[in-house]
C-alpha cells in the first residue's frame, strides 16, 4: 500500500515538473517571437546575408544549412532556459505576470463594455 503511495506522488510530481518545463518552453518561444520581433527581423536579415555569402562555397545547402542553424540554436536556447527555470522550482503558475495561467479567475474583475450604459439595464 505505501509503494502505491510513493509510486503515485512520484507519478504526479513528474507530471508537474514536465507539465512546468513544457509551459515555459510555450511561454518563452511566444515571448520571443512576438516581443523581441525587431531582434528576430535582424536575426534574419543577418541569416539571409550569410545564406548569400555562403552560395558560392556550398551552392546545394547554404540556405538548409543556415535555416537549421538558427532553428537549432532557438531551440537550444528556449530548450536550456525552460530547463533552468524548471529546476530551480519556478513554476509560471506562481509568476505575478503570468495571471492569464491562474485557474480561477478574480469575479470583481468583470469586464466593461462600450455598450454597457445602454445594455446593462435589459435584463434577460
Amino acid at each position: 500500500m505505501a509503494i502505491a503511495r510513493t509510486e503515485n506522488i512520484d507519478r504526479s510530481a513528474f507530471f508537474f515538473i514536465a507539465k512546468s518545463f513544457l509551459v515555459w518552453m510555450l511561454i518563452l518561444e511566444v515571448c520571443f517571437l512576438v516581443i523581441g520581433f525587431p531582434v528576430v527581423t535582424l536575426i534574419v536579415a543577418g541569416a539571409s546575408i550569410l545564406a548569400i555569402a555562403l552560395q558560392p562555397i556550398l551552392p546545394a545547402s547554404a540556405v538548409l544549412l543556415v535555416a537549421s542553424f538558427l532553428v537549432g540554436t532557438n531551440l537550444i536556447a528556449v530548450l536550456l532556459t525552460s530547463a533552468v527555470l524548471t529546476a530551480k522550482g519556478i513554476h509560471p503558475q506562481e509568476v505575478s505576470w503570468l495571471g492569464w495561467l491562474n485557474q480561477d479567475p478574480d469575479p470583481l474583475e468583470t469586464p466593461i463594455y462600450a455598450a454597457c450604459p445602454l445594455t446593462c439595464s435589459i435584463e434577460r
